[in-house]
């Protein structure tokens, strides 16, 4: 017989830096799910990805206090502020100057990279859908 879920927990933790301060710890303990262990198996199974890396995970809790959780890839914001070596967006898009520029051939590698999550067909939809993402945090695309 299936186990029966009790509800599911969204987080967005740092590849390789899950430990039991907020919000791993109190969404996790309000449930009575084993803090610890899913803070080892996360950093276990992130390793190898580049340390700080938002990765937006989904823990199914069933009633008897076990879960299992499902890792997506990090968010496209991250992807495009990475490719286009900024810190952050421009904080008045739209409204002349930019924070900085991206090619289309960088976001049509994240696209490639972030097809599994989106909600898109292809990867021309996907890429149409990040570069809207690039214009509304600021920066220009060019190429």
């Amino acid at each position: 017989m299936a186990k029966k879920i009790v509800g599911f927990i969204k987080l967005q933790v740092p590849a390789g830096a899950a430990n039991p301060a907020p919000p791993i710890g109190p969404a996790l303990g309000q449930r009575g799910l084993n803090i610890m262990e899913f803070c080892k198996a996360f950093n276990a199974k992130t390793q190898q990805m580049e340390k700080g890396m938002p990765i937006p995970v989904i823990i199914t809790a069933y009633q008897d206090r076990s879960f299992t959780f499902e890792m997506k890839q990090p968010p496209v914001s991250y992807w495009i502020k990475k490719a286009a070596k900024v810190d952050k967006g421009s904080t008045t898009p739209g409204k002349g100057a930019t924070a900085g520029k991206i090619t289309r051939a960088q976001i049509a590698e994240i696209a490639k990279a972030k097809m599994v999550d989106m909600n898109c067909d292809s990867v021309d939809s996907a890429a149409s859908m990040i570069e809207g993402s690039a214009r509304s945090m600021g920066l220009e695309v060019v190429g």
